[in-house]
């Protein structure tokens, strides 16, 4: 998934995009509201993380300006007001969650991937279509109970199509998925990770769940819960 975290600390803005980078997402970091609004407006994103703390305009006033722009990924605050006046404001500028400094990371990850979970539609920590069963948390798969032996890259169009299911996804969104920067990106990436991913489902005999639609991307058929 792609991540935005907004904080305005360095040290704790790198622990973040290092250990959230090492979870398998791809993470923006970024020290202001002004930039996090860039990135909200050039790009997509799954979620944000934004400290309510941030040098010129705050963390409730950007909130509030990417819920105004039509921006629906769920928000988590990140941040060292702990009073339940804080949590009730923040909460109602559109965040959907809040941590509280100093925090343990494990639960931070465990916070973003109930988000994340829910905001896709899923109540549970795994996605099933058929044989095919997705660990969340273990970005592990399982094709008819053996392992699927997917890459990181592998899995993370997988898991981006199946929590997208009867959609179609456009090939730059998913290219979005693998690489934080735009110079980085190779267009023939996504074409050739997709063929590896359909060789690796077909091994279940007639299990081809993911479609091409000519000019618009890939569409994942099955039905994911």
């Amino acid at each position: 998934m792609k991540l935005l975290v907004v904080e305005d600390e360095a040290l704790l803005r790198h622990h973040l995009r290092t250990r959230l980078g090492d979870s398998g997402h791809v993470v923006e970091a970024v020290a202001n509201a002004e930039e996090a609004l860039y990135q909200a407006e050039q790009y997509n994103h799954d979620l944000a993380v934004i400290d309510l703390g941030l040098p010129g305009m705050g963390g409730l006033d950007l909130i509030r300006q990417l819920r105004s722009a039509g921006k629906s990924f769920p928000i988590l605050i990140l941040t060292a007001r702990g009073n339940w006046q804080d949590k009730v404001e923040g909460l109602a500028a559109g965040a959907d969650d809040y941590v509280v400094k100093p925090f343990q990371y494990e639960e931070l990850e465990a916070r973003l991937h109930a988000l994340l979970r829910r905001s896709s539609g899923f109540t549970q920590a795994s996605i099933t279509a058929g044989p095919l069963l997705l660990d969340l948390n273990r970005k592990q798969g399982m094709l008819a109970g053996q392992p699927l032996g997917l890459t990181a890259f592998e899995y993370r169009i997988l898991e981006y199509l199946m929590r997208h299911h009867q959609q179609v996804v456009a090939k730059d969104r998913l290219m979005e998925q693998l690489y934080p920067d735009d110079g980085e990106r190779d267009p023939n990436v996504v074409e050739v990770l997709v063929g590896r991913i359909r060789r690796k489902l077909e091994a279940a005999e007639g299990f081809r769940p993911i479609e091409t639609v000519r000019g618009l991307g890939y569409l994942f058929t099955e039905r994911c819960r």
